[in-house]
């Protein structure tokens, strides 16, 4: 494993990120919540690039990986700049997003941001506005006056150690969300979404693409896929949705 470059940002974060010379657009690509940029999809995209001779960049998150900070301090608005930052400092002209899970809220919230530096957008499991609809519609009553009252709430995870949802991250969410205004995509767009994804269901991917406005976008149903989304077949799918992305 390389060491990664760092990137100072103006919100004092120290930005763990890995760059990848070549033709552009250059991809981009979004981890998850709690994800990291050693994650599968992101080193075999990586790999795909350097064949290619194609740009690519991945990078964690504050509170992620090899950044500075603690995640249960961070929320979607911290990443959201960690995200700017990033793109601005390290990628001139166009750019290609792949957004995973919560990286899909990021990618859309960028498309929103830089409507002007986007070629295409790619997204796996795409999780827009979890924090309200996911999290916050979930709770119980006793969970949300636990929020309120301790500011912090732990949930069991399928992958990992318990999330800590933290009342900054569910009140920041609402300052974010990409599913309530017009979300305007106007260039090619693919979505991929896997049946067996018990963290992001098939009704967010839907939702989505009926709620966003654009040419050319597509949604991708994979049968039985989990929301990994990294086996053989699922990284295939993603490396053709990129080169549909490229290809327009």
């Amino acid at each position: 494993m390389s060491e990664p470059s760092y990137l100072e940002t103006a919100q004092g974060q120290r930005i763990a990120y890995h760059l990848t010379e070549g033709e552009g657009p250059c991809v981009v690509f979004l981890g998850g919540l709690k994800s990291d940029m050693e994650g599968t999809k992101a080193v075999h995209l990586e790999d795909w690039a350097r064949a290619e001779g194609r740009a690519f960049l991945r990078f964690d998150y504050s509170g992620h990986g090899q950044s500075s900070g603690t995640f249960a301090d961070g929320c979607i608005g911290d990443w959201h700049a960690d995200t700017l930052a990033v793109v601005d400092a390290l990628t001139d002209d166009a750019i290609v997003p792949v957004g995973s899970s919560m990286g899909g809220w990021q990618a859309l919230l960028l498309a929103r941001a830089r409507p002007e530096r986007l070629a295409g957008l790619v997204t796996i499991a795409a999780a827009p506005d979890f924090t309200e609809d996911g999290w916050w519609a979930g709770f119980d009553e006793a969970q949300k006056t636990q929020l309120q009252e301790q500011g912090r709430v732990e949930l069991p995870s399928d992958y990992m150690e318990p999330y800590v949802v933290t009342r900054r991250m569910v009140e920041d969410g609402r300052d974010h969300l990409v599913l309530r205004d017009p979300l305007e995509l106007p260039f090619c767009v693919r979505m991929l979404q896997g049946t067996a994804d018990t963290a992001v269901t098939v009704a967010t991917a839907t939702r989505l693409l009926e709620h966003a406005a654009g040419p050319d976008i597509q949604l991708l149903l994979v049968k039985d896929a989990d929301h990994r989304f990294s086996d053989g077949p699922c990284l295939s799918l993603i490396e053709k949705a990129l080169g549909d992305v490229l290809a327009s």
